[in-house]
């Protein structure tokens, strides 16, 4: 048994966009991710995906609106729903993914 600061993990990576994990549950992957301007439209058939926003503010956008997620707040995009994440400034988000995804 471990615990994880989130603080001292995001202080040993500065890319962006590119999701590192820190910790497994059962088949689910907790994965750290700093993210700035946006990534691409994509859509996960097979699950949800989960951003928890640790610092700063993201938009989800989807194709008929989009979703502001603020510090300290949780959004879960269904399995199959097309969807380009972005943020304006450095945000620090948390994932929650099947492993593999």
């Amino acid at each position: 048994m471990k615990k994880i600061n989130f603080k001292s993990k995001f202080k040993k990576f500065s890319d962006k966009w590119s999701p590192k994990v820190i910790e497994e549950m059962n088949d689910y992957q907790f994965k750290l991710a700093k993210i700035k301007d946006n990534f691409t439209w994509h859509s996960h058939p097979e699950t949800d995906e989960t951003f928890i926003v640790i610092k700063g503010e993201i938009e989800i956008e989807f194709r008929d609106g989009i979703v502001k997620v603020k510090e300290g707040e949780i959004f879960v995009v269904p399995a199959g729903v097309e969807h380009k994440p972005m943020s304006y400034k450095e945000s620090q988000i948390m994932l929650i993914e099947p492993k593999g995804v």
